[in-house]
């Protein structure tokens, strides 16, 4: 399943005061019979009509080299397995046959249904995308509208890539937001979308989400809902109330099925002229809440 983005680095010329950034959140059922001990049937098998060892030979029973006698009924009776009764000695008759035709309809059936629930369960683990396809572009598919009003300028070297596997198909962006006249990025902005082919990232996404302030010192977490099936809202605020030093950062995790979309902003106080303190985290929050509903209605088939 997809971890929580690395923060991008800051400009080289930039005095770098960085958050604490989380690292990247990995049939044989019967007893051996050379293991058995004396006396277990398993230790010893003998076919049906054979002495057991240390039992005497009945006269008349075995002829030479202990092979059975011609016209013994139970010369050559067949094997059966655990669980599956013996038809009684008998010849023809119709109650040795009904209860034979019950052993092998019930073997039958136990392979039919063991056939049907095997072929169910393969439809059952198939994977849940809901109509999801991951974008070639990500910079130029997500929706970060809520963030031009406070940066206009656009990225235009944004980084972007993409994934195409039969286990998992990804696509990610990273840009740099500007505000007005702004040479340099004043925050970051990188949003990952994973499309998990085969394995489902729901235990490992609520493992990791909803408990990453018990593994991470300093994080807010809380539930968000109405989007996916499940969202989770990580965020740090460093500043202190200083307006130059600090910085804040907020991660927002949405899973829907098999699908799973994290968009994360941060910024460094740092980076600011006196005059351009950065939104509110409060502020950040909620258009990130807005931005992952749109790019997630969009990106759904």
């Amino acid at each position: 399943m997809s971890t929580p983005p690395q923060q991008p680095p800051q400009p080289a010329d930039q005095p770098s005061q960085q958050p604490v950034v989380p690292p990247q959140p990995t049939a044989y059922p019967y007893p051996s019979p050379q293991s058995a001990p004396p006396g277990n049937f398993y230790a010893q098998p003998t076919l049906v009509g054979q002495p057991a060892p240390g039992q005497p030979v009945q006269p008349g029973q075995f002829g030479q080299a202990g092979q059975p006698q011609p016209g013994n009924p139970y010369a050559q009776a067949p094997q059966y397995g655990p669980g599956v009764p013996v038809p009684p000695p008998g010849g023809g008759g119709g109650a040795g046959k009904a209860v034979l035709w019950a052993a092998v309809g019930a073997v039958v059936a136990s392979v039919i249904w063991a056939g049907g629930v095997f072929l169910i369960g393969g439809k059952g683990d198939s994977a849940d995308l809901r109509g999801y396809s991951a974008p070639a572009n990500m910079c130029s598919s997500a929706d970060y509208s809520s963030f031009k009003s406070e940066y206009p300028q656009d990225d235009s070297t944004p980084t972007k890539n993409t994934l195409k596997n039969p286990a998992l198909d990804e696509s990610y962006c990273s840009l740099g937001l500007k505000k007005t006249g702004s040479t340099y990025a004043d925050a970051y902005l990188t949003m990952q979308l994973d499309l998990h082919r085969k394995t489902d990232p729901g235990p490992e996404f609520t493992a990791m989400w909803k408990n990453y302030g018990d593994s991470h010192t300093g994080y807010d977490v809380s539930r968000v809902s109405g989007i996916g099936d499940e969202a989770y809202l990580v965020s740090q605020d460093t500043t202190g109330g200083s307006s130059t030093s600090g910085s804040r950062y907020a991660t927002l995790a949405v899973r829907d099925g098999w699908v799973t979309y994290e968009m994360t902003y941060s910024a460094y106080l740092s980076s600011y002229d006196q005059d351009k303190n950065p939104p509110t985290l409060s502020s950040v929050t909620d258009w990130l809440k807005k931005d992952a509903k749109a790019t997630l209605g969009q990106l759904k088939g």
